[in-house]
């Protein structure tokens, strides 16, 4: 099976998985529950609760107890992408190809859709940890996740992007920018994943490393995207972040300094399998597929 077939496979697993911790479209709150599953059903890649599943796996994970973690991560991506969406941030109108949340259920209800997802996700995760065979190893898995997506990590990176438009920010800014955005989610994905399976340091780490490089490179490459993509490919609007005046690595370096900045990147992270003596040929090869991507 090449590549992308397999990325394609693991992602429609996932996706029948994703479904069993989804809320039933019922009761009084039933508006939230309908906003929540039209984002969260929106598809993507579903790169992120991919991670935590190869992570795991790469650790020498057997079971299924990754999955509830995996739902997680894409509640909050999900709810990320539902508030950077909203007319305070980013303004746009199109999501995966479709509506954007705020667009069909209201600003209020987005919001609260947001909100929701991100409580819900806490809720999948420590309700797990509780009741598994190893609940520490689930509260690490919690505590990476939950750190990664707070005022230290995502957050973070969100703050100061929404800072810095429409103004010239230098690459240690930018930098900060992506690695809390985007990479901070993605290596709490590597982390947890090892956690779960009872890694050692050194092979967490070596996970840390690698999530570290592909999440810089995943970010530099959606940016390149932004302004050279197709937005019928893409599933959105194209040229957002020269319409908001964002600082981005093409801004700075131009497109082709850009992609071999990515591709160096992307190179530091397959060094990072070395210590891996098996199983490791997925993650390898998702990260020349970050640098090959159209969407």
């Amino acid at each position: 099976m090449d590549f992308v077939s397999e990325l394609k496979s693991k992602s429609k697993f996932i996706e029948e998985e994703i479904k069993k911790y989804m809320p039933k479209e019922e009761g009084y709150q039933k508006s939230v529950f309908e906003a929540m599953n039209y984002s969260l059903n929106a598809g993507g890649k579903r790169l992120r609760p991919i991670l935590i599943m190869e992570s795991y796996k790469v650790c020498g994970g057997q079971d299924d107890m990754y999955l509830p973690f995996s739902a997680a991560i894409e509640m909050i991506h999900t709810y990320s992408l539902i508030h950077d969406d909203l007319p305070a941030l980013d303004n746009d109108d199109l999501r995966r190809g479709k509506a954007t949340n705020h667009k069909v259920f209201g600003e209020a209800m987005a919001i609260l859709a947001g909100d929701a997802l991100l409580s819900h996700a806490f809720e999948t995760m420590l309700g797990e940890s509780v009741d598994s065979a190893y609940p520490e190893r689930g509260l690490k898995a919690s505590y990476e996740i939950s750190k990664a997506a707070g005022i230290y990590g995502m957050i973070a990176g969100q703050v100061v992007d929404v800072e810095s438009e429409g103004i010239k920010i230098d690459k240690d800014k930018l930098d900060f920018i992506h690695r809390n955005k985007t990479a901070a989610m993605i290596v709490a994905c590597m982390r947890a994943g090892a956690m779960l399976a009872g890694a050692d340091s050194e092979r967490v780490e070596a996970l840390t490393i690698y999530g570290e490089k592909i999440g810089l490179a995943f970010q530099i490459v959606d940016d390149i995207l932004d302004i050279v993509g197709d937005e019928a490919t893409l599933g959105k609007h194209v040229g957002s972040d020269i319409e908001n005046e964002k600082s981005t690595y093409p801004a700075i370096f131009g497109i082709d300094k850009s992609w071999d900045i990515a591709q160096g990147l992307v190179d530091d992270a397959k060094n990072q399998l070395k210590i891996f003596d098996k199983n490791n040929e997925f993650l390898s090869d998702l990260s020349d597929y970050i640098v090959r991507r159209k969407y």
